[in-house]
């Protein structure tokens, strides 16, 4: 199940809307004081710019939602983008949108489309995904089983809805005697999982660690 969306990764988008230059800065985060770091490296860096206005929304249940307009009138360009990020069920991100203005103003509802529009193509390129709780296991098995299970596992995590599947991804490997993958499935598919190593390795494979954790899906 879902516990809700986020972005994979730091990213940036560039839109040029009636020659303003627009630049959202998009980044993972699990705090607000990691969240103002961010937006205090992203006005340093743009110190030249007409606006830089930052947008954040963190929490599983979105606890905290900060924006300020940064100079543009209220209420057209930082409080928009946590609405939308709100209603998008997208948390624990913070958004710079950076401004360069190009001489023509756009109104209340064309800052706050442009605004709105500029986060949406920074969350596009950070690539929005689920949290998930998954199942990760350590599993030690012989160096010959590895190519099988590396043929096997998927490239991400993706949807379960068929019952028939099992699906795994290997998110580490460690080379000691015998060769350590962490694998991650979904909870209910776990033991399925353990069963189709065990009939894979004729019972060698080990269980040496399981939990459940949240990762991005």
């Amino acid at each position: 199940m879902e516990l809700y969306k986020t972005v994979r990764t730091e990213a940036e988008a560039t839109n040029i809307i009636e020659k303003s230059r627009f630049i959202a800065h998009v980044k993972p985060v699990s705090s607000k004081e990691e969240a103002d770091a961010f937006v205090a490296e992203i006005k340093g860096k743009y110190k030249d710019a007409t606006h830089n206005v930052p947008a954040m929304v963190i929490g599983d249940k979105f606890q905290i939602q900060w924006a300020s307009d940064d100079g543009e009138p209220q209420g057209t360009s930082g409080a928009p983008m946590v609405q939308m990020l709100v209603k998008e069920g997208i948390t624990n991100v913070v958004i710079v949108v950076t401004r360069y203005f190009g001489g023509i103003k756009l109104g209340t509802g064309g800052l706050v489309r442009a605004y709105t529009g500029s986060a949406k193509l920074g969350l596009e390129a950070a690539g929005v995904c689920s949290v998930r709780e998954v199942c990760s296991m350590d599993v030690k098995a012989d160096y010959t089983y590895l190519s099988k299970f590396q043929n096997m596992a998927a490239d991400v995590l993706g949807d379960d809805e068929d019952p028939a599947e099992v699906p795994f991804v290997i998110k580490d490997v460690q080379y000691t005697d015998k060769v350590v993958l962490t694998v991650l499935t979904f909870p209910e598919k776990a033991d399925a999982l353990l069963q189709m190593l065990a009939n894979l390795t004729s019972g060698s494979a080990e269980v040496i660690d399981r939990k459940t954790i949240l990762e991005k899906v």
